[in-house]
């Protein structure tokens, strides 16, 4: 394991960092960022400091991953609640009596069937839609249907589930905040007057628009197929008396998010591409009206020394021409010490290069999220596959904030 300065104190406990304190305090914790940079485990590992503060917390996961529903001690994740066994996580007795940790895998068209089932008229106005081949080929195919329906899971936890935590991890793409204009466009659609009148509630209103929903289905149907349209159609008319729920349920949401109860968590690694990614988050959260919170910076290379790369080769070269000179009095040996010396120092000088990249690279991104705290956990040989682990993450995650910054955005 690569060192990281002085070593941080166990998760959950007093004094603890600016992410123990979220996950201590906030009723919801939303983790964003690009694929790869350890936003699943960083989600994880906040529901489980919740747990051990004394909360009921769930960790909902976009991750299908069976190495994180083994670090959580289950054999699979589904798309209902699984509480994990307070031996795994607590297994020493110190958490307060009323800590409980689950984690649950988003499923994406079940979300989307409990949100129908949940706002038809009748079970059997329900079954028509969810048998419907229109709505069996969008449910889960739609663009930015898996981003809103991480927030419809949200929502439904928040109001039905009576957690005290509620940790999303948003789903690994560059448009994993489409949520946030999720409820407008809900609302266009609603509003759109193709879906008026398809939707219209009178047999006398329908034949006035009759004629020119005719012709058009007619020209839609040349280029997608009668079929198609057929099935377009019934959709929107079992869909009946259903928009002002889905309307209603889009503006609580949107107001769920922008509560000063949910936090933003900006993850991201490093490298160019991540640091990149990150810095559009930061700035679709802002122009939504949102702030982030914390920032959490995983996998980064500590810095070995203040020396400079430069002065280092030079310290190689000069070695390299030293055991050259000594070959021929000091016998065999002193060539071969001195090319492994020069190839340390080349190595150091790498390392030390990288480091000072990474930090140029986050530069940029530390002054766009303003005064909100930065935690760097550095590259560790740790594979997240059990609770131990998650916990050794959780030793440089929950800590103090490596920047100094103490508050929470």
């Amino acid at each position: 394991m690569i060192p990281s300065g002085d070593s941080p104190g166990p998760p959950g406990s007093p004094g603890g960092g600016p992410l123990d304190r979220l996950a201590g305090e906030q009723p919801i914790i939303v983790c964003c960022g690009s694929g790869g940079v350890g936003k699943t485990t960083t989600a994880a590992v906040l529901a489980l400091a919740g747990a051990r503060q004394g909360r009921d917390a769930v960790v909902v996961t976009i991750d299908p991953a069976k190495r994180l529903a083994n670090a959580l001690g289950l054999d699979a994740l589904s798309d209902s609640a699984h509480e994990i066994d307070r031996e795994l996580w607590d297994p020493e007795g110190a958490a307060p009596t009323g800590g409980r940790l689950s984690a649950l895998m988003l499923d994406t068209k079940s979300t989307f069937d409990h949100l129908v089932l949940k706002y038809s008229a009748d079970p059997a106005q329900g079954q028509r839609i969810l048998e419907n081949r229109f709505y069996r080929n969008i449910s889960g195919a739609l663009a930015g249907t898996q981003e809103y329906m991480a927030m419809e899971k949200l929502y439904e936890l928040h109001d039905e589930g009576g957690y005290e935590l509620i940790v999303i991890d948003t789903p690994p793409t560059r448009n994993a905040l489409d949520f946030l204009d999720a409820p407008a466009r809900l609302t266009r659609l609603l509003d759109n007057k193709l879906f008026r009148l398809v939707m219209a509630p009178t047999r006398a209103s329908f034949r006035v628009a009759n004629f020119a929903l005719q012709a058009f289905f007619r020209t839609v149907s040349k280029l997608i197929g009668t079929e198609v349209v057929e099935d377009l159609v019934l959709f929107f008319q079992a869909f009946e008396g259903m928009e002002e729920g889905f309307r209603r349920r889009a503006q609580r949401v949107l107001e769920l998010l922008s509560d000063d109860g949910t936090a933003f968590v900006l993850v991201t690694a490093p490298a160019r591409d991540a640091v990149s990614e990150a810095g559009y988050f930061a700035d679709r959260l802002k122009t939504a009206g949102l702030r982030v919170n914390g920032l959490v910076v995983n996998r980064i290379h500590p810095e070995f020394g203040a020396d400079a790369p430069e002065g280092l080769r030079a310290m190689a070269d000069a070695r390299g021409d030293a055991g050259g000179r000594a070959a021929g009095g000091a016998g065999a040996g002193v060539p071969a010490a001195a090319r492994r010396l020069e190839e340390l120092y080349d190595n150091l000088a790498d390392f030390i290069e990288l480091a000072k990249r990474e930090r140029h690279h986050l530069e940029g991104l530390e002054r766009s999220v303003g005064q909100v705290p930065v935690v760097r956990v550095p590259l560790l040989e740790v594979e997240v596959c059990a609770i131990s682990s998650l916990t050794e993450v959780g030793r440089y995650l929950l800590a103090a904030a490596s920047d100094g910054r103490t508050g929470t955005g």
